[in-house]
C-alpha cells in the first residue's frame, strides 16, 4: 500500500502508486490517469495478474454508488451495454487511514472520435451513429438515458470498431431530471426542450456530437438559440449528406433510436451508391480500376458493420 505519510490527493495519484483494496486485497499499480471530474478520477491501472483495467476512486461515496449502481444496470441491458463492464468495488486507505471507495470497470481501448473521423471521413460517422443507436435503444427500452452525450463521453473501439461510451455519471431513469449535463449537449441551454430524461434527450446530444466535431472550438447561444443552432447546421457543408436527419434530432421529431438508425442508414448506402456509379463512369468499362476495387471494398466493409448491429 502507499507508504508516504505526507496525504496525496485522490484526484492527483502518481504513476507508481499501489492501492490496496480493502475488502478484497486485490492490488493494483496506478499506470496514468485516464480523466477527472467534479466526482472522482479515473486511472488507468494494472492487476496483478498484468491486465490494465480503468479505476474510478472518489471522495463523495453516494455519487460513487450511484455510477456503480448505474453500470449493474446496464450489465443487464439485453442487447449489450455501451458503456463498459462493471469488474470489482472496493474501498482504499490512504497512509492517513482515511478510506476512499472505488471500482473498477473495462479500459475499452481506442481513438477519439473527431481524430477517427478526420483520418476515415465523415462517411463514418453515419455508421458509428447507427451502431451506438442500436445500443442506445436497448438502454432505452430498459428506461434509461445517457444523459452527458458528450464528444468527451465516446471512444471508438476496436476489434470490432464501434463506437462506445465511457462515462455512466449522467446516465438518469426516464422520467426524472437528467442529473449530469453539458450546456452544448444540453437541449434546454439552446431552448429546444427541457431536462426530462426520454430518448429525445439522448438523440438531440448525438447531434450535438457532429456538430462539435465540426465546431470544435463550440459556439455559445444567442438571444434565438434554438434558430442560432439550426443556422450554424445548415452552414456546414461537411455535415450536409446528414443535415435532415441531424435537424430533426435537434428537434425532437425522432420518437426513438430505430427511426434516426434507419435514416442515416439509408443516407450511408446512398452516399457508398452515388461514389460508386461515379467512379465506374470515369473509369474502362472493360476492367475495374483500383479506385473501383476500393469503393467495393468500402461497400463490403459498411455492410459488413450494418450486419453486425
Amino acid at each position: 500500500m502507499l507508504s508516504q505519510k505526507k496525504q496525496i490527493s485522490v484526484f492527483n495519484l502518481p504513476i507508481g502508486t499501489q492501492l490496496v483494496g480493502k475488502w478484497n486485497n486485490h492490488r493494483y499499480l496506478v499506470q496514468g490517469m485516464l480523466g477527472k471530474g467534479a466526482i472522482g478520477a479515473v486511472y488507468l491501472v494494472k492487476r496483478t495478474d498484468g491486465h490494465l483495467v480503468a479505476l474510478k476512486i472518489s471522495d463523495q461515496m453516494a455519487a460513487i454508488s450511484s455510477e456503480i449502481n448505474v453500470l449493474k444496470k446496464l450489465a443487464k441491458v439485453q442487447g449489450g451495454s455501451p458503456g463498459p463492464s462493471l469488474f470489482e468495488v472496493d474501498d482504499w486507505t490512504n497512509a492517513q487511514g482515511e478510506s476512499y471507495p472505488f471500482y473498477t470497470m473495462e479500459y475499452i481501448q481506442g481513438e477519439r472520435l473527431d481524430h477517427f473521423l478526420k483520418r476515415n471521413g465523415i462517411d463514418w460517422l453515419g455508421v458509428l451513429f447507427s451502431q451506438l443507436l442500436t445500443e442506445l435503444e436497448q438502454l432505452h427500452h430498459a428506461g434509461f438515458v445517457l444523459g452527458d452525450l458528450k464528444l468527451e463521453n465516446v471512444i471508438v473501439a476496436k476489434n470490432p470498431t464501434r463506437l462506445r461510451f465511457i462515462d455512466v455519471g449522467g446516465v438518469t431513469m426516464f422520467g426524472r431530471s437528467v442529473k449530469e449535463y453539458t450546456e452544448f449537449y444540453d437541449r434546454g441551454y439552446w431552448k429546444c426542450g427541457d431536462r426530462k430524461a426520454e430518448p429525445k434527450y439522448d438523440l438531440f446530444s448525438l447531434a450535438m456530437i457532429a456538430l462539435n466535431y465540426v465546431y470544435p472550438k463550440q459556439f455559445k447561444k444567442t438571444n434565438q438559440p434554438k434558430q442560432y443552432l439550426l443556422m450554424k447546421l445548415k452552414q456546414s457543408n461537411l455535415l450536409k449528406p446528414y443535415h435532415v436527419i441531424l435537424q430533426g434530432a435537434l428537434l425532437g421529431q425522432y420518437q426513438k433510436c430505430s427511426e434516426m438508425k434507419r435514416d442515416f442508414q439509408k443516407t450511408s448506402l446512398s452516399r457508398i451508391n452515388k461514389n460508386r456509379v461515379s467512379m465506374m463512369s470515369q473509369s474502362d468499362p472493360s476492367e475495374p480500376s483500383w479506385l473501383e476495387i476500393i469503393i467495393f471494398s468500402s461497400i463490403s466493409l459498411i455492410l459488413f458493420v450494418f450486419a453486425t448491429l
